[in-house]
């Protein structure tokens, strides 16, 4: 059923929306887990036609995380994005940062008119999804990684699970009856996914669902950030990367892309999701984002992947 248009929702406060951990977006577990157990259709790296190999002397690397919502048999990076987390390395500071878009933002999409931006994804795969939101945030990404759901469940068991701070309970009849309780909480792989995809249990719907996503990713840096500077580990998750993944990168761009995440400082991270408001374009229930915040966002991160303020 179509959502009843609602009034702007009002802009998150920073102590809420900087409650995660970007040094890992959902795709780029992949970078820093090795030897996950996840099949080569679920992984797809793809370097952004206009951008060279990654330098990190100095600078900011852009990764568009993109959490797929292919069905069995539909292929991935022709579906549908279910998450999507535009993610910044400052690779000469340490700094990150993301920013969140919720799915169905209702933006321009070069060679489409005006659609839901996660369409961008069926119409013309990750290179358009770069496109559609480097005209939403002004910032182009050097890379999309897209991922399925299954992967996302698999590499939180692999790290033994993730722990989560929920400010507030909620639930889905069809991912989570029993639903999730408030304060810190402790998430398998499934109840992981859950967490990051349910949005009708939420009063701020794709806005809070976005959130949810964020602090998912503060769990998973969490489980994995003391393991970082273990002799190999980056090397074998690289490794894992090669065996499980398409990607038009090479390896080294791939070592140098788990080197900036791996060295991210966690006091030096900034995430906002960005805002908007509820309503119809024809009989479609969409967001009207605020693009001009976004495009204040991108700007502000481009050159340090700090946002000094949401």
């Amino acid at each position: 059923m179509p959502r009843p248009v609602s009034p702007r929702v009002p802009r998150r406060g920073p102590g809420l929306l900087r409650a995660c951990g970007v040094a890992v977006a959902l795709a780029l577990l992949a970078l820093v887990v090795p030897d996950a157990s996840v099949a080569p259709t679920e992984v797809s790296l793809v370097k952004v036609r206009r951008a060279q190999a990654v330098d990190l002397s100095p600078r900011v690397v852009w990764i568009l995380a993109v959490g797929s919502d292919a069905r069995p048999g539909q292929p991935m990076t022709r579906s549908r994005g279910d998450a999507l987390q535009l993610v910044g390395l400052d690779t000469a500071s340490g700094a990150a940062t993301a920013i969140g878009v919720p799915r169905d933002s209702w933006v321009s999409i070069p060679g489409y008119g005006r659609e839901r931006i996660n369409s961008a994804l069926v119409f013309g795969g990750p290179q358009l999804m770069a496109a559609a939101m480097r005209d939403l945030t002004g910032i182009e990404p050097d890379y999309v990684m897209v991922t399925r759901f299954p992967f996302f469940e698999d590499m939180v068991d692999d790290i033994g699970g993730i722990t989560v701070r929920n400010p507030r309970r909620f639930s889905d009849p069809n991912l989570k009856r029993e639903g999730f309780d408030t304060g810190r909480i402790h998430l398998g792989g499934y109840d992981a996914m859950a967490f990051s995809r349910i949005r009708k249990g939420l009063p701020d719907g794709d806005f809070g669902r976005s959130a949810n996503q964020q602090r998912t990713l503060r769990g998973v840096q969490a489980r994995i950030a003391g393991q970082a500077d273990e002799p190999g580990f980056i090397e074998r998750g690289v490794m894992s990367v090669l065996r499980h993944t398409d990607t038009n990168a090479s390896p080294a761009e791939l070592f140098r892309l788990a080197q900036a995440v791996a060295q991210v400082d966690p006091r030096r991270i900034t995430t906002c999701v960005v805002p908007g408001r509820v309503g119809f374009a024809g009989a479609a229930s969409v967001v009207f984002p605020d693009v001009a915040r976004a495009r204040r966002w991108g700007e502000d991160a481009r050159r340090d992947a700090t946002i000094k303020r949401c």
